[in-house]
C-alpha cells in the first residue's frame, strides 16, 4: 500500500498543505476515463485545465499529497505567462511574482555583459517573472479543484500499465491498496524520473554533462535589483559558475557549480553549504550578512529527449519527454508549450472530431523544438561547464578578453527560452498567401503582441479555439460574406471549435463573434493586414494560415487540414 509523506514539508516562507488522499473505497466504481494524466506538476495541471476548456474530463494521478518542495522552476517567460493566462492563473502569478528583463555576467569583479530582453508597450507580460514553483502548482491545483472536468487524485501512485489499440489499463496504488483504472489516453507528465517512461523502457537521447550544481534557497536581505546575476571563475570557486536570482518573500536562489568529483552528499553537508554561501555573499560585498536556509538540492546539466512523444495510447510531455538544462530557463517553460500544443489536439481526438494521426504533428513539432533547444542549450552548457580541456581553454580566453574587449560580451548570452515557430508543420496551409506577405509573423509563429487599450491586448481575445482574424473596412458597416459564414457553420457542426474576430470596423460586424475597432490600425499594421485579409490561428495561438484576400474554399481547406478531421467533408 502506498503511504506518501503525510506531514507538511518544512519551509520558512511557504505553508504546505497536505491534501486528503483519494481512496477507491470512497468512490463508486467508475467507467472508462477519457484521459488520465500521470503527474500533478505544472505541466500535468496545465494539460488538465486546457483539456477541460475543450470539455474533456481527465483524472490526474499524483503519488504525493503536497505540491513540490523548493523553488525548482523559478523564472517564467512571457510565452509561459501567455499560456498560463489561457488557463486563468496568470493574474495570480503577476500579483505575487517579481518581473524582470535584464541579466548580468561578471568576471573578476567586473560586469562584462548585460543582456536586456525587449519589452515594449504592446507586451502584456514582462519578458520574465520570478516565482517559486510551489505557488505555480498551488494556483493550478486550485483551478483544477474548481473545475468539474478535472479530478485530482492525491496519494495515487502508478504501478503498471498495459495498452492496446483502444486505450490503456493502469494499476494504481493507494493507502488502502491498488485499484485498476482504464483510460482511452494516458498523458505522461510525471517529470524527469518518469514512472511511465521507465515502465515502457523508453530511452532518452542526447548528452549528460559532468557539471553538477547546488540549488540553495536562502532568506537574506540584499539591496540588489531583480535581475539574473552570473559569476564566472570566482576566487572562491575557481573555474566554475554561480547564478543568483531574487525570489518573492525575501528569498534569493543561488546555483553554484561543484568541483569535479564532489558528491551531492558532500555538497549538501551544512558546513559545506555555509562556507560556500558565505563566500559568495562576501564576494558581492555583503560579508557577514545573516541568512537562513529554506531548501537545497543538487542537479546535473542534461540535454536529452525522447525521439517520439507518441507511443500508441501514451503521450509524453514536459520533463517526461525531455530533460533540458536550466540555463536559459528552458525546463518548465518548454513544458508549458508542450502542454498547450498537446491539449487541443488530444481534445479533438478524444471527442472523435479528429483522427488520432493528428497527434503525430504534436510529436514532430515538439521533438523538433526540443532538439533546437538542446542545440542552443549545449552552447550555454559548454560555456558554463566546459566538458573538455579544449573547451575550458576557449572559455577562459573569452573570459580574459571580455575584461577589455566589449565585442566578446555577447558570447556570454544564455539564449533565453522563446516560443518555437512551427514553420515546417504539416498543419500549415499549403495554398495560402504566406509567402506573399511583406510583414507580419508567418507560418508556425505566434501572432504579434498588440495593445488595444489601457488594459486590453490582442492576447486577451484569444482562447482555446481556432481563431480567424479578419481585416475589414473601418467606417462601412459590414457582414461577413455568406460563403464564409457557410464554412464557419459547416466546420462548427463537425466539432471544430472556431471563433471569428473582425478587425478594423467601427461597428459590430455581422457573423463575427467579436469586433476589434483597431482605430489606429496598429494591429493590422503589425500583421500586414488590409481589408479582406485574414490570419488563422490554431488553439495554441500559432499561425497555420494567412491570406491577403480570404476566400471560402481556401479557408475550408486550411481548417480541415489543421483540425485533422475524422471524416471527409
Amino acid at each position: 500500500m502506498h503511504q506518501p509523506h503525510a506531514e507538511p514539508r518544512r519551509s520558512i516562507y511557504y505553508d504546505y498543505q497536505v491534501f486528503d488522499a483519494w481512496l477507491p473505497s470512497q468512490h463508486l466504481k467508475e467507467p472508462r476515463t477519457p484521459v488520465v494524466i500521470a503527474g500533478a506538476g505544472p505541466i500535468g495541471l496545465v494539460t488538465a485545465l486546457a483539456l477541460a476548456q475543450h470539455g474533456v474530463y481527465s483524472v490526474v494521478l499524483e503519488s504525493e499529497r503536497q505540491v513540490s518542495e523548493g523553488s525548482r522552476a523559478i523564472a517564467f517567460t512571457r510565452r509561459s505567462m501567455e499560456i498560463l493566462q489561457q488557463v486563468d492563473v496568470a493574474d495570480r502569478i503577476t500579483a505575487s511574482g517579481l518581473p524582470w528583463n535584464c541579466g548580468n555576467s561578471f568576471y573578476r569583479g567586473q560586469r562584462v555583459f548585460r543582456m536586456e530582453n525587449p519589452h515594449d508597450p504592446d507586451d502584456r507580460f514582462f519578458p520574465l517573472i520570478n516565482i517559486q514553483q510551489q505557488y505555480i502548482e498551488q494556483y493550478l491545483a486550485e483551478a483544477c479543484a474548481a473545475s468539474p472536468l478535472v479530478e485530482l487524485r492525491w496519494g495515487n501512485k502508478l504501478l503498471s500499465l498495459a495498452q492496446d489499440a483502444n486505450g490503456a489499463t493502469l494499476e494504481v496504488d493507494t493507502a488502502e491498496g491498488p485499484y485498476t483504472l482504464k483510460t482511452d489516453w494516458l498523458v505522461a507528465a510525471d517529470g524527469a524520473r518518469s514512472t511511465v517512461r521507465t515502465l515502457m523502457d523508453l530511452k532518452l537521447e542526447g548528452a549528460s554533462y559532468e557539471g553538477k550544481f547546488v540549488i540553495a534557497d536562502i532568506r537574506v536581505d540584499l539591496p540588489l535589483p531583480t535581475e539574473r546575476l552570473a559569476f564566472f571563475d570566482p576566487g572562491w570557486n575557481p573555474g566554475n559558475t554561480i547564478l543568483m536570482h531574487r525570489e518573492p518573500h525575501g528569498l534569493w536562489r543561488l546555483d553554484y557549480q561543484l568541483p569535479p568529483g564532489e558528491t551531492p552528499e558532500e555538497a549538501l553537508k551544512p558546513e559545506s553549504l555555509k562556507a560556500r554561501i558565505d563566500a559568495q555573499l562576501a564576494m558581492i560585498g555583503h560579508a557577514g550578512v545573516p541568512w537562513e536556509m529554506d531548501w537545497c538540492s543538487v542537479y546535473s546539466a542534461r540535454a536529452l529527449t525522447l525521439p517520439d512523444y507518441v507511443h500508441g495510447r501514451v503521450l509524453f510531455t514536459g520533463d517526461a519527454a525531455h530533460l533540458l538544462p536550466i540555463f536559459g530557463v528552458r525546463g518548465a517553460n518548454t513544458g508549458f508549450q508542450d502542454a498547450q500544443a498537446l491539449a487541443w489536439r488530444l481534445a479533438l481526438v478524444a471527442t472523435g472530431v479528429a483522427r488520432p494521426e493528428l497527434l503525430a504533428s504534436y510529436s514532430s513539432e515538439r521533438v523538433a523544438a526540443a532538439r533546437e533547444i538542446i542545440d542552443e542549450a549545449g552552447k550555454s552548457i559548454r560555456f558554463m561547464t566546459p566538458p573538455t580541456r579544449g573547451f575550458r581553454l576557449l572559455r577562459d580566453a573569452v573570459l580574459s578578453l571580455s575584461l577589455s574587449q566589449p565585442f566578446v560580451g555577447p558570447l556570454y548570452h544564455w539564449r533565453t527560452s522563446r516560443p518555437h515557430e512551427y514553420g515546417a508543420s504539416p498543419l500549415n496551409a499549403a495554398g495560402d498567401d504566406n509567402d506573399k506577405f511583406e510583414v507580419g509573423p508567418g507560418h508556425g509563429a505566434p501572432p504579434r503582441s498588440v495593445r488595444l487599450g489601457p488594459d486590453d491586448f490582442l492576447l486577451d481575445h484569444l482562447d482555446h479555439r481556432f481563431t480567424l482574424l479578419c481585416a475589414t473596412e473601418c467606417a462601412i458597416p459590414s457582414t461577413i460574406p455568406a460563403d464564409l459564414l457557410a464554412v464557419f457553420d459547416e466546420l462548427r457542426a463537425n466539432g471544430v471549435p472556431l471563433q471569428v474576430i473582425a478587425v478594423g470596423a467601427s461597428q459590430a460586424v455581422g457573423g463575427a463573434d467579436q469586433t476589434l475597432p483597431d482605430a489606429n490600425g496598429h494591429l493590422r499594421e503589425r500583421h500586414g493586414l488590409k481589408a479582406g485579409g485574414a490570419y488563422l490561428l490554431r488553439p495554441d495561438h500559432h499561425i497555420c494560415a494567412r491570406w491577403l484576400h480570404l476566400d471560402a474554399p481556401r479557408l475550408r481547406a486550411a481548417l480541415i487540414n489543421a483540425a485533422g478531421l475524422n471524416k471527409e467533408l
